[in-house]
């Protein structure tokens, strides 16, 4: 950035100081997310909540709030290359799937499932088990999920929404329990002075949101029972009419671009063995990034990974395989797959420009010192002697609503986990403060799978090919439910602060919870 411009900027932050480090830091993506709500419309909600951050960044000056929205915000969160990695991935990913879907592999795919898996609970129960075994990362769980089992879910009249929430609800919810995974990478680091991965494991029993999601999936999906906006998205398509499901934007173009037809010689292989191949590299790139060539165990190389760099070069190699592959086979020519190649690149631009925004706001409650403010606030709270078996519940609750704004897990991570840890001087002897940092990261999960400006849950709307508000309007009393049961499982958790005994105790009370509605509604 230039001298001059960059001092220009400085000069107008020091003119809004007044905004900076307080509650208005928060005012950006709560203007974003209630106009998300209100108008159905994400694009323009977005770009509102960010030229919010702009004017209170600069003190309401207008050369100073365009400089802070287009250079600090836009500009600067399209060039930081973590971001760059992921949308590399975005990209690369798009075309597989483009690919997959013309050589015939998805078509074949949807052939075979409709003759092994015959009912609408087994095809939730598939997506669900599929979700749960690639725990690696949540974008490459998103997306991979959402290309393969869509054409299982359309035979069977699940409706996209319902798709794109068994999808959310396996990919973060799964992966902070997973210590083989890019989350444990990330929470590990923020635990300074101690073994990061250890504390990550014994944290697990007491991620009560992550365990009572899968729990919330299993049960529901095993009674056939849907509440909320989530039965009314089921109701409308009744299995019948596709044109109705919520999609957004074809992802593999098979719906809407009859032209080039897909391959009649695809088979259920030219889907599986992508995939497969897909997941090792992708594993091999997040252990090359971590260093494990360079004599870091596998262990110490997961931790050091850098999910950016390793999803991004996996996916690559693994597109390289895949367009061999189908020329070694006949399914595709040369200039078929290359084709394919640009119309992935445009299937997945609804939702690079979504994440384009969604990173742009973070940047701007970044500037307006959000973190700190609530910061300040958990350690005021901590302070308090009194409150100390009530500090989980607390910690969970700061956590979601810090994920909720700012749309971001490992940013609340990164806030809340170093607080933990000084509250309760770093001893791993005490129970109470591997629950409170459990809560935070369930607090931040929670938050992070709410919020219509969270790169997961933007995700997860990309890989069902869901429309991003009506996956977000129907997944979120969902989420609630289990944040509710959650909550409350915090508080005796506190007290008791004995996983053997509270989490049973949390299993049964969200099955009974779940029941209860079900017989409510009924009446």
């Amino acid at each position: 950035m230039k001298p001059g411009l960059k001092g220009r900027i400085r000069k107008y932050n020091m003119e809004g100081h007044m905004f900076v480090n307080t509650f208005w830091s928060l005012v950006p993506p709560i203007v974003a997310i209630a106009l998300a709500l209100i108008t159905k419309e994400v694009y323009s909600s977005l770009f509102i909540g960010i030229v919010c951050g702009g004017l209170l960044y600069s003190g309401f000056s207008l050369s100073g709030t365009i400089e802070h929205v287009l250079i600090d915000g836009i500009i600067g969160s399209v060039s930081d290359s973590y971001n760059v990695g992921i949308l590399v991935f975005l990209v690369v990913l798009g075309a597989m799937v483009m690919l997959m879907n013309r050589a015939g592999g998805s078509a074949a795919f949807g052939r075979w499932s409709q003759e092994h898996i015959k009912t609408k609970v087994g095809a939730q129960l598939a997506t669900i088990v599929l979700g749960m075994l690639i725990f690696i990362d949540d974008y490459f769980n998103c997306l991979t999920v959402g290309s393969v089992m869509r054409p299982l879910t359309d035979k069977h009249g699940i409706s996209r929404a319902k798709l794109a929430y068994l999808i959310d609800a396996t990919a973060a919810p799964v992966c902070i329990i997973a210590p083989v995974s890019s989350w444990a990478a990330a929470v590990s680091g923020f635990v300074e002075g101690a073994n990061g991965l250890e504390l990550f494991i014994r944290a697990i029993p007491y991620n009560f949101y992550a365990l009572l999601t899968i729990v919330m999936m299993v049960t529901l999906t095993c009674r056939s029972y849907d509440f909320g906006a989530m039965k009314r998205a089921e109701a409308v398509i009744g299995g019948a009419d596709p044109d109705s499901r919520g999609t957004q934007p074809s992802i593999t173009g098979a719906e809407d671009q009859p032209h080039p037809p897909v391959s009649t010689k695809g088979r259920v292989i030219h889907l599986v063995l992508p995939i497969v191949v897909l997941i090792v590299c992708c594993v091999g790139g997040l252990l090359y990034s971590g260093g494990i060539f360079e004599g870091e165990t596998f262990i110490d190389a997961f931790s050091n990974a850098d999910a950016s760099v390793g999803l991004s070069f996996g996916s690559v190699i693994a597109l390289i395989i895949t367009i061999a592959f189908y020329l070694l086979t006949r399914v595709l020519d040369f200039k078929e797959c290359m084709n394919a190649l640009p119309e992935g690149f445009k299937s997945m631009v609804p939702a690079i420009l979504i994440l384009t925004f969604a990173w742009s706001l973070k940047a701007m409650t970044d500037s307006l010192g959000a973190r700190d403010y609530v910061a300040g606030i958990v350690a005021a709270v901590a302070d308090n002697g009194a409150v100390m078996s009530f500090i989980p519940a607390l910690v969970f609750v700061i956590g979601c609503f810090l994920a909720f704004a700012t749309g971001t897990s490992w940013g609340t991570f990164g806030v809340l986990i170093p607080i933990v840890v000084s509250v309760f001087g770093g001893d791993l002897s005490n129970e109470l403060m591997i629950i409170s940092i459990s809560a935070c990261m369930a607090g931040a999960v929670c938050g992070d799978h709410c919020s219509p400006i969270s790169d997961t849950t933007i995700m997860a709307s990309a890989g069902a090919q869901c429309d991003h508000l009506l996956h977000v309007s129907t997944q979120l009393p969902y989420a609630l439910l289990v944040a509710v049961v959650s909550f409350v499982c915090y508080i005796f958790t506190g007290f008791v602060r004995s996983w053997l005994i509270c989490l049973p105790i949390s299993i049964l009370l969200m099955i009974i919870v779940i029941i209860a509605t079900q017989k409510k509604t009924a009446e």
